[in-house]
């Protein structure tokens, strides 16, 4: 099979498209053939050795999938092959087939195409882990979101309207401002001076700042909070990490909370499909419909990861792989 992967650590050049052994699931694993592959954040920092979780060369890149189950291996139930689905993985999504943990394999609503899936389970699942679970976000609670026209960005905006929250999108553009308008965002506001606009639309502050970009906004998004709110950090896309000195914390009776989903599922085996039922009905509404950014072949896994690198993304970047036809014939399972 055709399989993406990173040969060194230079750089998205250092991807190279190759003919790689189709896997075979083991007990308690689900063979998925690809249609479609999410392209994100981490996969980025990966081809530059820059990510915490870094996979010995080379190996097949990518971490979330749609497609059909092609095999079902021991002692997997509550699956069937051919069933639609989506999938997570810490490696192997550029590629036609993978091989998911079972308990990370999710079914997907006959109303959400695989183009749209791919781009759902790492922003979904992390947007709800961040807001419902960190955040215990409540109806009526007004949510800031840095980099919301992204594709974590623009998760938040939809599962915080989902769950009956009121959004303010930060973004660095006007073109971006519609996107997010479009998603359902009460106000949008530029980076620029964000502060001050949130002061002025909010005086009272916002209950919630969910920020994965990091860097100089920090201390504002602190004074952007009302009494008792938290900003929720999911991670550093300015690249450098923020400090914080805690009697702002004090002062304000205002509260920092990490948000580690990856690390969160250590010893929770069922918190993937736990979280994915709690979707479930906002994923079949609709309301839960990520915007996609472009689609690109396999071969182009290169460009897709300089494209997020540029932060001109608007929504999700997505890979097409076997595309929406789905399975391989059962013959090709040597490459």
């Amino acid at each position: 099979m055709r399989a993406m992967q990173l040969r060194a650590t230079d750089g998205p050049g250092s991807l190279e498209l190759r003919d790689v052994e189709t896997p075979t699931p083991g007990p308690g694993e689900v063979l998925i053939d690809v249609a479609y592959a999410g392209v994100t954040f981490p996969e980025l920092l990966q081809s530059r050795g820059q990510y915490q979780m870094q996979p010995p060369l080379p190996y097949t890149v990518g971490s979330e999938v749609s497609g059909a189950v092609r095999e079902l291996g021991e002692g997997v139930t509550g699956l069937s092959v051919g069933d639609r689905v989506v999938g997570v993985a810490n490696t192997g999504a550029y590629a036609e087939s993978i091989v998911v943990p079972a308990a990370s394999v999710l079914r997907l609503p006959e109303s959400v195409s695989l183009t749209a899936g791919a781009g759902m389970p790492m922003n979904l699942l992390t947007a709800d882990f961040a807001l419902r679970v960190r955040g215990r976000l409540e109806p009526g609670q007004t949510v800031l979101v840095h980099g919301a026209a992204g594709g974590l960005g623009s998760a938040l905006v939809q599962v915080a309207r989902a769950y009956g929250g009121e959004v303010v999108g930060v973004v660095s553009t006007e073109e971006k401002a519609e996107t997010v308008r479009s998603l359902g965002a009460s106000h949008v506001v530029l980076a620029e001076r964000f502060k001050d606009t949130v002061k002025d639309l909010l005086p009272g502050g916002v209950d919630l700042v969910a920020d994965p970009v990091g860097g100089e906004r920090f201390t504002d998004s602190l004074r952007t909070l009302k009494t008792f709110g938290t900003l929720l950090v999911l991670g550093f896309t300015a690249g450098s990490i923020p400090e914080v000195k805690v009697n702002r914390l004090l002062l304000g009776n205002i509260s920092v909370a990490g948000v580690g989903w990856g690390a969160a599922l250590a010893g929770r085996p069922d918190m993937v499909v736990t979280q994915w039922e709690t979707l479930w009905p906002h994923l079949s509404s609709g309301a839960l419909d990520p915007a996609i950014h472009t689609v690109l072949p396999l071969e182009r896994a290169p460009e897709a990861l300089e494209l997020i690198d540029s932060r001109s993304v608007r929504g999700k970047v997505v890979l097409e792989v076997r595309g929406e036809a789905g399975r391989a014939d059962t013959n090709d399972h040597q490459g």
